[in-house]
């Protein structure tokens, strides 16, 4: 296809992902919340190659664009329509990179919506959502991603199945991680292949906890669900300080506090009014552990948007 007819079907679009936090303790592969961080992504068509510009957290990314799972994701689904794309991608995030705010799920949502907006295509959300699962091997993340708010994903026969949850307004998140990420791959490697009977059990109740706290905002049952025997353990010890930032995230009054995802972050569930200060607790203890500024913290509320097209 000739390159002027090429550039004629594509438009100008930008689209937005806010980031997520999964697992939530009890909730392994399963509970997500989306939270107001958030991916913009663009695109301008013109020129004669594709350019790219980076900002925000993605902007110190040791990534080849060649391996930029946004770049990738864009691409191919021009190329699968016999698209070669010349422009220029731009892209800025404040969601941490490999710190467990579903930040690879993010940019395989974004570069697959952003592909189908340039084309001046309908989104695709089950598309979009097999695409990120096949990537990531789970669909907790991507499914509050994509959708917003307190979600579930439940495994089904042919696909897994997106379950929204009700979220009380009661429940603030703060949220601190060291300065340094960590590998999903890696530390999945590392947990058990099977458990007990009676570890099964106490999951299956710590998960009802969790999901009736969540909509209920009630502390007790919150923490009850955060406890966990499944990933937590194996993971915990993998993230310099993160014992410590838990402890003191408590110590400022924290409900529950755990592991983000798979680290290396971790996410506190308080009152709204006392988010700030929790995750101000936290950092400090990456920060004293580490030394290093580029530890970061912040209090978050839940984003009820998911994807959204901006243009």
């Amino acid at each position: 296809m000739r390159q002027s007819h090429m550039l004629e079907r594509l438009r100008a679009a930008t689209v937005r992902i806010p980031c997520s936090t999964s697992n939530l303790g009890s909730g392994y592969d399963t509970f997500s919340i989306a939270l107001d961080r958030y991916l913009v992504a663009s695109f301008e068509p013109g020129g004669d190659k594709l350019q790219f510009v980076w900002d925000g957290t993605l902007a110190d990314l040791e990534v080849d664009d060649s391996d930029n799972l946004l770049v990738g994701t864009f691409t191919q689904n021009l190329n699968q329509r016999g698209l070669i794309a010349c422009g220029v991608l731009r892209a800025t995030s404040d969601i941490p990179v490999s710190r467990g705010l579903g930040s690879s799920a993010a940019a395989v949502l974004a570069g697959y919506d952003l592909a189908r907006s340039v084309l001046n295509e309908p989104r695709d959300d089950e598309g979009a959502f097999a695409e990120a699962y096949h990537h990531d091997g789970h669909a907790d993340n991507a499914a509050a991603c994509l959708h917003g708010g307190l979600c579930a994903v439940v495994p089904a026969l042919s696909k897994p199945i997106i379950v929204p949850l009700n979220l009380s307004p009661r429940v603030g998140f703060a949220y601190a991680a060291p300065s340094v990420g960590i590998s999903t791959r890696k530390v999945r490697r590392l947990l058990p292949s099977e458990v007990g009977h009676d570890v099964a059990v106490r999951s299956l109740g710590r998960a009802t906890a969790l999901v009736q706290g969540l909509a209920l905002g009630d502390p007790e049952l919150i923490r009850i669900g955060v406890e966990d025997e499944l990933h937590v353990p194996y993971r915990l010890p993998l993230i310099t300080s993160a014992e410590e930032a838990i402890g003191a995230g408590y110590e400022a009054g924290a409900w529950a506090v755990t592991i983000s995802g798979a680290g290396s972050g971790v996410i506190a569930m308080c009152d709204p009014e006392n988010a700030e200060a929790v995750s101000n607790e936290m950092r400090e203890v990456f920060l004293r552990g580490s030394g290093d500024s580029k530890c970061v913290g912040f209090s978050a509320v839940p984003d009820y948007e998911g994807l959204t097209r901006l243009l």
